[in-house]
Parts: C-alpha cells; structure tokens; sequence
C-alpha cells in the first residue's frame, strides 16, 4: 500500500514538473506541453487504477491553487477555460493507458506502451478535448477538432517516448512496473 502511493505522489509529480518545461501556444487558448507524456507514463508504468489515482492527485492540488499547469496556471479557474476538456480527457486517459498495458502481454512492451499511449493519449484525451473546447468557445465540434489537429504530431511523438521509457525502466528495473505486476489488476 505504501508503495503504491508513493508510485501515485510520484508520478503526480512528474506531470507537475513537466508543466515547468516551456510551453508553446498556439493562438486559441490550449498549451502545447509536456504534461500530456507525464499522463501516458502514468497509465503504461502505474496501470489503470494507480496512473488514474495520480492524475486525480495533480488534478486535486492544482485546483487547490498550486500553478502546476504549463503557464504557471492553477486554481478552479482552469476548469472552466478551454483546456478544461483536455483536464478530464487526462483522467480518461491514463485509465485507457493502464487498461490496455495491463490486458495485453502478447506484443513488446514497447509495441503495447506505445499503442496504448496513441489510444488514451490522444483518441481519449482528445474526445474529451474537443467537446470541452466546443462548449467554452460555442465551436461547432469540427471547429474545435480543426483548432487540436496541429497538436497530433507532437502528441504522437509523447506515445513514443513513452513507449520506449516504458520498456527501457521495464528492462532496466521489472518491479517497478506495476502495470505488468501480477497484482497490476485490482
């Protein structure tokens, strides 16, 4: 139990650190960041249940008013503004993530991390983006997806990377894995 929240503070952790790498935005509202790779390694290394406990904890502290969004952004003031969407699709995402990676053992992890990471982190993530982004800038949904395509490569980019981090700690450290421990699913 200990370890598992220890695993959960630390990967909180890491999506706030990397909301400190410099963002890029893009005219409309919605950073370009890094966090979104910190939500994918949330769900490929922690598994559904623990990576959507950590991204709930980020999500808690941050609405608490700590300035852990890229941007020095925080408060429940991010929660209505137009990545609000993105905020929600990022719990989404990293249940789908761990789901996938606990569930399927048949292929390299890195193969599955991956795969997994392009499903939740971008097709989820994305769902809950582009409806969220509709709402708060009373965009049709194809307004809104055309505002988030310039984001796809970029994000494609995060899957891999965290496919390949996701096999090299596996590799280099099993036991740290818990998305492909025996008791990943509970």
């Amino acid at each position: 139990m200990e370890r598992s929240l220890a695993h959960i503070a630390l990967f909180a952790a890491v999506i706030a650190v990397l909301g400190f790498l410099p963002k890029l935005s893009l005219g409309f509202g919605v950073p370009v960041t890094a966090q979104s790779l910190g939500v994918m390694l949330a769900g490929t290394v922690l598994g559904a249940r623990r990576g959507t406990l950590a991204v709930l904890l980020f999500l808690l502290i941050t609405a608490l008013g700590l300035p852990l969004l890229a941007g020095g952004r925080g408060g429940l003031g991010v929660f209505v503004g137009p990545t609000a969407g993105f905020l929600a699709g990022w719990v989404a995402a990293a249940f789908c993530i761990g789901f996938i990676v606990e569930r399927w053992r048949s292929q390299k992890l890195a193969l599955v991390a991956g795969v997994a990471s392009v499903i939740g982190g971008i097709v989820v993530m994305y769902a809950f983006g582009i409806i969220g982004m509709a709402l708060v800038l009373d965009k049709t949904l194809l307004e809104a997806t055309a505002l988030v395509v310039a984001f796809i490569p970029g994000d494609i980019a995060k899957a891999v990377i965290a496919g390949l981090v996701t096999a090299a700690l596996y590799r280099a450290r099993p036991s740290s894995l818990l998305s492909r421990q025996a008791n990943a699913v509970l």
